[in-house]
């Protein structure tokens, strides 16, 4: 993260959208530590679903990113919205097997 942000503009923007992506990238390998722990199939559903929700929030900032400007390397941009895409196709897929394998925790 840190050799993506001395790619950055040094705007406010930038700084803004920098800590936010950080915030919501840095809180999905936590929150899959969480879901691995789960307490049962429908804890852990849960929490893939937050970090699908934190994947698609930095899917989008990195767009912003990208649409704004902000960034001054357009490969490594397209880079990371590629596994975002990538990793927020997983954990659909992930989610979509578990509720059909255990369909009786999600009653």
């Amino acid at each position: 993260m840190l050799r993506f942000k001395t790619d950055m503009d040094k705007s406010f923007e930038s700084n803004h959208l920098y800590q936010q992506l950080f915030r919501s990238a840095t809180a999905v390998p936590l929150n899959y530590a969480e879901a691995i722990g789960g307490e049962s199939k429908k804890d852990f559903v849960h929490k893939l679903s937050i970090c699908l929700k934190e994947l698609r929030e930095s899917h989008v900032n990195l767009k912003m990113i990208d649409l704004g400007g902000l960034h001054n390397n357009k490969k490594d941009i397209l880079k990371l919205l590629d596994e975002a895409n990538q990793m927020i196709a997983m954990l659909i897929k992930s989610i979509n097997t578990t509720k059909e394998k255990y369909p009786e925790s999600f009653k």
